[in-house]
């Protein structure tokens, strides 16, 4: 990618009845990159399922108990909790009940990657894998319904709950002192607050697009900037420093001082 080697990471998710089913690429598996793949997979159908099972992943499932109850990631109870779909867990040690997706994960890797080999960047890998999707994966006639699964689809699609009318939000959170200098810290690099804030506890929201959302105590969003790499220097919105130069006074002397001092000698 870019001409260099990297590890990718796919989410593949698929409807049980049609086949359909949508696949992205994303830098790692974490909680917020999980999710993202879900809610992905989701808009790609234009709605929701009611059941989503799901494997094992810690993003998901904690811990399954020995009374066959399942113990789930509370990040992953208020995604279900937004988009209205029951949660359910594969059984460990039990391949038939994920089988769909491991297929689709096969044909991924056996027909996309066939055709593509060299991407630009990740952008660019998750525009060619919808492409593939809508020309070829939707057009193919799956094996066990021995139907068109776009065709397929369309008995299914009415089944689906409507999206939720706002997004569900996967990024990063966390929290941040802002520094006497009113910037604050984040990945390696500074980003500047109002001053007024200067001493405070703000909290932060690392988006996957790189969007950093910086909110006071009463959750009212207070700056916003992109995220960028130390080499590409501070980020500074100025007017968030206009106070702290306001009560920046400075002592001017005359020079007639300097001259009489110099006289002495």
């Amino acid at each position: 990618m870019g001409g260099r080697l990297l590890r990718v990471h796919f989410a593949v998710n698929t409807l049980g009845y049609s086949r359909r089913f949508h696949v992205w690429a994303a830098p790692c598996e974490d909680a917020e990159h999980t999710y993202e793949g879900l809610i992905r997979a989701f808009e790609h159908f234009g709605g929701v399922p009611g059941e989503v099972w799901v494997d094992n992943q810690k993003a998901a499932v904690l811990a399954h108990g020995l009374d066959g109850g399942v113990r789930f990631n509370p990040g992953f109870l208020a995604l279900a909790a937004h988009y209205g779909f029951r949660p359910k867990a594969c059984r460990p040690h039990r391949p038939q009940t994920k089988g769909k997706d491991e297929r689709m994960v096969r044909y991924v890797k056996e027909n996309f990657f066939q055709r593509h080999r060299a991407f630009e960047s990740l952008a660019h890998l998750n525009q060619l894998l919808q492409k593939w999707l809508a020309e070829v994966a939707d057009e193919r006639v799956h094996g066990t319904h021995k139907e068109v699964v776009r065709e397929r689809f369309e008995a299914e699609r009415a089944h689906l709950a409507p999206l939720p009318p706002v997004r569900f939000d996967t990024s990063y959170r966390q929290t941040r002192r802002v520094a006497l200098d009113a910037f604050i810290d984040v990945r390696g690099n500074r980003y500047s607050v109002p001053a007024h804030l200067c001493g405070q506890t703000v909290f932060i929201h690392m988006a996957l697009d790189g969007t950093l959302k910086v909110f006071d105590s009463e959750g009212t969003v207070v700056a916003e900037h992109q995220l960028r790499p130390k080499r590409t220097g501070w980020s500074v919105v100025p007017e968030h420093h206009a106070r702290l130069w306001q009560e920046l006074k400075v002592e001017t002397r005359s020079l007639t001082a300097y001259a009489e001092a110099a006289s002495w000698n």
